[in-house]
């Protein structure tokens, strides 16, 4: 903790324990003032803090508008929550140490976060299929600039006054966000204006075009976007539920002007595996983006920072670092995780539990759990993160190092979105931890709604030890390699280390093998390695691997001509310190002529015998297949020396104009002498 920052804490008129003493042994440097009615009778006191200045972290989050607004503007506030996640328990008395980790936590700075903004100009589509679509514009139509369309309308009554457009028409595809959609409509029409009791369209035409920037989908089919709920400005609701039709109208009157979004995904194209010379390797990211915001991009792939929804599973996936997640990024997340764990084991604190969860869920269950319920155990130490979905293997293993003894994801009954990628991370992570001695569910998620089914499931972790010599390392720098100093912590605090560990398909560790009698140093593969992992040698044919950069991306495997390349997902501790294994050397081809290296001695030998009298342009020749088994250079020189002609027979001079001149004034003379004329 910082020398000039002050530890503001309060029993909240005595309805929770508060043990000064362990928080002020674990946040050493740190002032620590405690209080009972900190935000009512006892206020002046936090207003003489702020006047003496410094940093001032307030265990309370109920009341961080009243904070805030007697802070005024410039002061350092930090705000934490030690209420409803620990002082709020039937184990509050033994939470002190929980309370000083999760002070000590909230202290950690957290990066900026990088924005990109939304426009819209209140342009909206609704689409229905009755007439509720046309009493929802008349709600919108002082608000927004509306059209309705209607799908396969049956009978709807002509309006006296046309105030906005009615068109029929299906949704054929659609695509965009807010500000920026585009519908593809087929069956199209406007209606008569000659319409009399109920509408009467023209004719129809496919293939019509609508640009917008809302849509309000009440149509009652197929959602019109994967993950529809998390599409910026696309607005569903089921035409049988009023209610929920009537959010959706007053959703979209609030969706007009210049919005701000994280731009949740920091993506560098340049670590990207996705493909080489348009041969398909890495596809993780691809596979798991719910809203479809990535789509492939030659070599590379490109995310959509205005259709992603942040849920994270693409930083997790991804094996290179090319994604990685920014709100926060990994390395700020294992900071945290750090400070959680060595504050809670320098209190006294005993088998850390860390349970990972969101906002908008989490918080909920946890804020329910404490209010009607036992509250969260004192070993339980809960972290918020955006989406529990970013969660990838380097904040696992970092969690580990640092001394958890278990880590519980706590999802919604029914998750949204789909949650392949965590399940994908989780199931990496638990070969590695049974492999390095952690037995037991270490890692698991827990998914419900029910904030006294989250209390049972915590209460009913047990038996597990954490490590004995947890770690202290302070992780900086990019996802792959927080990664890998997070695993090489992981295995030196580990109870019962080994050097390998087999790991699931599809892991982002691994070996590559190669048949090495198949094998003719051609080098694809090296070529088409995105990270390295792979190398040739200048000097000597060769073929080199280094397996802790390799990320079994497979496009060596795809790109060999031979198909004598196999993966074997695994994890080697030694590799971060072992030189490049040798996959397979050979002699290089000596020219006959100037002695100079080049080639390799089998490819060549290999090809003279299968050509040597065996092939029309080398039957009978010796002079050509010396040419095979020169370098580069020496072969120029022959060839040039010696007339040698490569389709093996001399070919006529080619005819110029001049040998037509030739040939024609050699005519003339011969008709001459002839008498001819």
């Amino acid at each position: 903790m910082a020398e000039k920052r002050t530890i503001l804490v309060c029993s909240c008129e005595d309805t929770m324990p508060l043990d000064q003493g362990a928080i002020e042994r674990a946040c050493r440097g740190a002032t620590v003032e405690s209080g009972r009615y900190l935000c009512r009778a006892e206020v002046g006191r936090f207003n003489a803090l702020v006047k003496g200045g410094g940093e001032i972290v307030v265990g309370c989050t109920q009341e961080a508008p009243l904070f805030t607004e007697l802070a005024g503007e410039g002061a350092a506030l930090t705000f934490v929550n030690v209420r409803e996640t620990a002082g709020w328990s039937k184990d509050a008395k033994d939470a002190g140490p929980k309370m000083a980790a999760l002070i000590a936590a909230a202290a950690e700075p957290m990066p900026p976060v990088p924005f990109v903004s939304l426009n819209s100009e209140g342009v909206a589509l609704v689409y229905g299929r009755d007439e509720q679509a046309i009493e929802a514009a008349t709600l919108l139509k002082d608000h927004l600039d509306v059209t309705v369309l209607i799908s396969r309308p049956g009978s709807v009554a002509a309006p006296r006054v046309t105030e906005f457009p009615v068109v029929k028409g299906t949704i054929k595809s659609a695509k965009g966000r807010l500000g920026a959609f585009e519908v593809v409509v087929d069956d199209y029409a406007s209606p008569s204006p000659s319409s009399r009791g109920t509408l009467s369209f023209g004719a129809s035409r496919d293939g019509a075009v609508s640009k917008c920037d809302i849509v309000i989908d009440l149509s009652g089919g197929a959602a019109l976007f994967p993950a529809h709920d998390l599409r910026d400005g696309y607005l569903r609701a089921d035409p049988g539920d009023p209610a929920a039709v009537l959010r959706a109208v007053l959703k979209a009157r609030d969706l007009v002007g210049s919005f701000d979004k994280p731009r949740y995904i920091t993506f560098t194209e340049d670590l990207c595996a996705h493909s080489r010379s348009r041969i398909v390797g890495c596809h993780r990211c691809l596979d798991l983006c719910p809203t479809g915001a990535i789509v492939p991009a030659g070599n590379h792939v490109a995310i959509d920072p205005q259709i992603c929804a942040g849920c994270g599973q693409c930083a997790a996936a991804c094996p290179t670092g090319a994604a990685s997640y920014a709100l926060p990024p990994a390395d700020a997340v294992m900071r945290r995780l750090r400070a959680l764990l060595s504050t809670y084991r320098e209190a006294g604190g005993k088998n850390p539990v860390v349970l990972l969860h969101d906002e908008e869920h989490g918080a909920e269950m946890i804020d329910a759990l404490a209010r009607h319920g036992d509250g969260l155990p004192a070993n339980v130490l809960p972290v918020a993160v955006n989406e529990v979905t970013q969660v990838g293997l380097e904040a696992v293993a970092a969690a580990f190092a640092y001394g958890a003894s278990a880590m519980r994801l706590l999802l919604r009954a029914r998750p949204r979105p789909d949650v392949a990628g965590l399940a994908k991370t989780i199931a990496l992570a638990q070969p590695i931890l049974a492999g390095l001695g952690f037995a037991g569910s270490r890692v698991a998620t827990i998914e419900t709604d029910d904030p006294d089914a989250l209390g049972i499931a915590l209460r009913e972790i047990g038996g597990l030890e954490p490590s004995q010599q947890p770690a202290s390392f302070s992780a900086v720098g990019a996802k792959r390699d927080v990664l890998r100093l997070a695993l090489r912590e992981l295995h030196r605090a580990a109870p019962a280390p080994v050097d390998v560990v087999a790991l699931p398909s599809d892991a982002p560790f691994g070996k590559v093998d190669i048949n090495v009698e198949g094998c003719t140093l051609c080098l694809a593969c090296v070529s088409a390695c995105p990270t390295g992992a792979l190398l040739g040698d200048p000097e000597r044919p060769m073929l080199r691997f280094a397996e802790d950069a390799c990320v079994q991306c497979g496009l060596c495997k795809a790109t060999c001509p031979e198909k004598v390349i196999t993966l074997t997902p695994q994890i080697d501790f030694r590799a971060a310190t072992a030189q490049g294994r040798v996959l397979k050397e050979e002699e290089p081809f000596q020219c006959i002529r100037c002695s100079k290296p080049f080639g390799v001695k089998s490819t060549i030998e290999r090809v003279t015998a299968k050509l040597e009298g065996k092939h029309w342009m080398y039957k009978n020749s010796a002079q050509r297949l010396d040419v095979i088994k020169m370098c580069e250079d020496c072969r120029v020189i022959a060839m040039s020396e010696t007339d040698f002609d490569p389709y093996g027979a001399p070919r006529p001079n080619p005819r110029t104009t001049e040998d037509y001149l030739r040939e024609r004034e050699e005519l003339k003379r011969q008709h001459e002498s002839k008498g001819e004329g």
